[in-house]
């Protein structure tokens, strides 16, 4: 009967297959959420600060909330996002402690992802369906730590793809080349 216990997760193998992804998650989730509070607290809705005049056509920080998904897309269907953030979350726990920690760029790809889609999942719930936007360049839409999170993560995914991608080719040339090898030293070519 000892062979039919369910497995259990002992907490030091727990934080040491979770720690690498939901600590950073917890710190980038923190630091989306305090420069939201900043804006809350010192702008009122819809005011800009820039600290230099001359920097306000380029680059300035403005209370602003959007109901869609990063800069500005998609509006008014933000719920339905919401429970894309929790299903994305569940997938990154679930797939995070597969990946091998020599594919980096991947599991980056995952912080940034979970996090960006859970510091915009926390407005949703606290600002009735908008998320908190705030960082404001150029024409640009404007958009906040999470929209960046979520941004960079598919710039770190779409590079841990071409290393996978050049990891495996290099595999391929190096079997290709150790066989050519073995069969020229087994025909007696030099």
């Amino acid at each position: 009967m000892k062979g039919l216990a369910p497995r259990r997760l002992s907490l030091k193998k727990f934080l040491r297959t979770y720690s690498g992804l939901l600590i950073p998650v917890i710190l980038i989730i923190g630091l989306d959420q305090l420069t939201k509070l900043l804006v809350e607290t010192n702008l009122a809705y819809g005011e800009v600060w820039a600290p230099w005049p001359w920097l306000l056509q380029y680059a300035r920080i403005i209370h602003w909330t959007n109901t869609g998904v990063a800069f500005g897309l998609f509006q008014g269907v933000g719920w339905v996002f919401s429970i894309f953030a929790i299903g994305i979350s569940i997938a990154i726990l679930y797939y995070f402690p597969k990946i091998a920690r020599e594919d980096w760029a991947i599991r980056v790809a995952l912080v940034l992802e979970m996090a960006g889609a859970l510091g915009n999942m926390i407005d949703r719930l606290r600002i009735k369906g908008a998320v908190l936007d705030f960082i404001s360049v150029g024409n640009f839409p404007v958009f906040n730590v999470a929209d960046s999170c979520i941004t960079v993560g598919v710039v770190f995914l779409a590079l841990g793809i071409l290393i996978q991608d050049q990891r495996e080719k290099n595999k391929q040339v190096a079997a290709s080349a150790s066989n050519g090898e073995s069969s020229s030293k087994g025909s007696g070519q030099v």
